[in-house]
């Protein structure tokens, strides 16, 4: 059995001095003092951009290998995780398996608070072991670097050959045992004390961010910095597909459509037909003997 954590030691549980007075202040007292301390936060990640830029070349050369990539946490956490998997297929043209969420209390936590969740290790080892395999990526969230469902998952990743990352707050974290990569951005005490909804989920979705966006940028899921992965299923998103075939296929707006329309709505292939005056289906085929890199069709 896992020794029982010191809570009252743990950075996410100390009182902040800054915001002593909180219950105090006027409203835009309350906005400025938050505005100062999330600083602090961007600060703190750009400290751990080495272990980001680890964890990316870890989830990368997984991906092209056949594996996946999981996020696993309870409370924000967990809710942060499930955002970043959902973002993924309309984003980078992912299948909805590729990148995929565990959270503590399953998928009724993600619209209610279920805080006794996060205390059921054997929850979170249940569900790796069902969903996770050998040459997949587990990223554990834990702002409190203790959480036992996190620990148990990734101490079940490790098991089934998985590699694992951890994002924590607390450097000192027993988890980071479990993880090849361990990620722990220093943003110190919230301004509602244990409240990690705040800067501690801040600084982790700005890894996340960073992680999931590097990540498919090394797989090609990008040209420059266009998004030329993206589903075209709203008007915006049609709009902005037609965009991208007229600027980088270097034609005009209603040649952009027709190729959009004779590709199926795939912007890529679309881009190839206009730049290199080939049929959808030899675009199509350009593309996959290039892997789908639009930069070697191109370039």
């Amino acid at each position: 059995m896992a020794e029982r954590p010191r809570y009252d030691v743990l950075p996410t549980e100390k009182p902040n001095p800054r915001s002593r007075r909180l219950g105090f202040l006027a409203p835009i007292e309350i906005v400025t003092l938050m505005n100062q301390e999330d600083r602090r936060v961007a600060v703190a990640v750009g400290r751990v951009r080495r272990e980001i830029a680890l964890a990316v070349t870890l989830v990368a050369g997984a991906l092209q290998s056949g594996g996946r990539l999981f996020f696993v946490g309870a409370g924000t956490s967990g809710r942060l995780g499930v955002l970043e998997a959902a973002e993924c297929p309309p984003t980078f043209n992912t299948p909805p398996s590729l990148v995929q969420a565990i959270v503590a209390g399953g998928r009724a936590s993600v619209f209610s608070s279920r805080e006794g969740a996060e205390d059921r290790a054997g929850e979170g080892k249940r569900a790796v072991a069902r969903r996770v395999r050998a040459g997949d990526v587990v990223v554990g969230i834990a702002a409190s670097g203790v959480t036992p469902f996190v620990r148990a998952a990734l101490a079940e990743a490790r098991r089934r050959r998985g590699r694992t990352v951890l994002i924590a707050m607390d450097r000192r974290s027993p988890l980071g045992r479990l993880a090849d990569v361990v990620i722990v951005p220093r943003v110190g005490p919230e301004v509602l004390t244990g409240s990690t909804r705040l800067k501690a989920g801040t600084a982790t979705k700005l890894i996340l961010n960073s992680l999931t966006t590097a990540a498919f940028v090394r797989l090609g899921k990008v040209y420059g910095n266009w998004m030329v992965d993206l589903q075209p299923r709203s008007r915006k998103l049609r709009a902005r597909a037609e965009r991208l075939v007229q600027i980088l296929g270097k034609v005009s707006r209603a040649r952009a459509r027709r190729h959009l329309r004779v590709a199926g709505g795939q912007a890529k292939v679309a881009i190839v037909m206009a730049r290199r005056k080939l049929s959808a289906r030899a675009a199509s085929r350009l593309l996959r003997e290039a892997g789908g890199s639009l930069r070697r069709c191109l370039d």
